[in-house]
């Protein structure tokens, strides 16, 4: 790979802003090089200083007027829903029955599978998202459908086959044996393969027998490095159907305890209306939680206590996320803004920083990734996003104001969306340019199709 550098204000992570003082916990820059080579970044630092030093061949692509950063994560997602966002619905369960398990059927047909994928991936890098960690469905085809448009976007993405044996349509149950076979037939075939990562995926507990639950535990334990995702009490109805499915559990969280899918790189999304006694469950095992606001508003399902989950006695690991299709946007940014409005309805004010800690470094964390990704700094991946901040005219109208890089931030989220993302790299090469798009030519890189 040829080695470039780009060039324009810089805002990272180093600590978690939760936990200690935010100002030890971000490094802000006004003119900052940074050089990427080989997929990684491998030099950063102050402009003044890099340009006495940086060859004169290389490329510096200087971007004004804006604010890099690095991609943003997205912790929770279903990339098969893509063709039910914004579809009306009720409340979670009525939701899944009505437009979730209608749409997953298709997706047993591979060439319906790779069509979703690209739209997904394409949406993400246009919105400033590198990677994700989504569900896909039964069928062992989406998997690899997604896996393949990942791999040729070399994206670091976490996918895996939902495991799925009963409360659903036939024709999107397995069982427990063939979710065994197939689930390490997948995580052979794709984790560790170039930038992919496999993830050990039940829906959720009513959706799964006890015998495929002990399943789960038994092959995520088995490959190590693995992760696991699910859901956990996001709908008060949800929690009472689990507790008649398995009454013999003390709640919906020990359901995933006693059958050993709780731990590092275990990450559940929601955790709306857990107890104090289940987040200390969550800080014990080193379990993540993956905040999903706009789907919590959007379904009615209630309002998740980051706070609570980030007590400093017994801190949880919290990633932001989408949640799409019940999520009601591919941006990170409009994930912030309905994040701040939950912290509010539950009298407490979330500062941008820690709301852009918590879709970076913070995402990053939640998923035991932050050696690799979620941070501008030498030997980090190069996934990296330009945010315009002239993207509109209320925009720029609003940032004449903005008085600190607080301000800045917090008119980013409240405004911001995909328009605001200006470029996108993902392993050091630039995979996407709205203004490339502007201009109708290939926006997004190795991704040209018709819909």
């Amino acid at each position: 790979m040829h080695t470039i550098a780009i060039r324009g204000s810089t805002l990272t992570f180093n600590d978690n802003p939760f936990a200690k003082p935010i100002k030890s916990c971000f490094k802000y820059e006004e003119d900052t090089i940074i050089v990427l080579q080989n997929g990684l970044i491998s030099k950063i630092g102050p402009a003044a200083d890099m340009l006495k030093t940086l060859p004169s061949d290389i490329s510096i692509q200087h971007y004004r007027n804006a604010l890099i950063l690095p991609g943003f994560i997205d912790c929770h997602v279903h990339y098969p829903q893509t063709e039910i966002i914004g579809a009306y619905g009720k409340q979670l369960i009525d939701w899944l029955n009505k437009y979730t398990f209608v749409a997953e059927q298709n997706f047993r047909d591979k060439s319906h599978a790779t069509k979703a994928a690209k739209v997904f991936l394409r949406e993400c890098l246009r919105v400033g998202t590198t990677t994700a960690a989504t569900f896909c469905t039964v069928h062992p085809d989406s998997v690899d459908a997604f896996f393949e448009i990942s791999e040729q976007l070399n994206m670091r993405n976490i996918a895996g086959k939902v495991l799925m044996d009963r409360n659903a349509p036939a024709m999107l149950m397995d069982t427990p044996q063939s979710g065994y076979d197939q689930t390490k037939a997948l995580i052979a075939r794709w984790h560790g393969k170039g930038r992919q990562l496999y993830c050990v995926s039940p829906r959720f507990a009513p959706t799964s027998s006890p015998a495929q639950m002990e399943m789960t535990g038994a092959v995520w334990q088995e490959h190590p490095g693995t992760f696991l995702q699910s859901h956990v009490s996001e709908n008060k109805a949800e929690i009472e159907w689990v507790k008649q499915l398995y009454p013999e559990r003390k709640g919906y969280l020990d359901v995933y305890h006693y059958y050993g899918q709780l731990g590092p790189r275990a990450i559940l999304g929601h955790g709306v209306h857990l107890t104090e006694d289940e987040f200390q469950v969550l800080h014990d095992t080193g379990t993540a939680i993956a905040h999903c606001p706009t789907s919590n508003l959007f379904l009615g399902s209630g309002l998740f206590d980051l706070k609570q989950a980030m007590d400093p006695k017994r801190p949880v690991r919290v990633g932001l996320a989408t949640d799409l299709g019940a999520g009601t946007s591919f941006s990170q940014l409009a994930t912030m803004n309905e994040a701040y409005k939950v912290a509010q309805l539950n009298g407490y004010s979330l500062s941008p920083l820690h709301a852009f800690y918590s879709a970076t470094r913070g995402a990053a964390n939640a998923l035991y990734l932050d050696d690799k990704i979620g941070s501008l700094e030498v030997g980090k991946e190069a996934d990296i996003i330009v945010l315009d901040l002239n993207a509109t005219p209320i925009i720029k109208y609003r940032m004449q104001y903005a008085k600190s890089l607080e301000d800045i931030l917090f008119v980013l989220m409240t405004l911001g969306d995909d328009r605001t993302v200006k470029a996108t790299y993902v392993a050091g090469e630039r995979v996407y340019s709205r203004d490339a798009e502007i201009e109708n030519e290939t926006f997004v890189k190795h991704l040209s199709f018709e819909l």
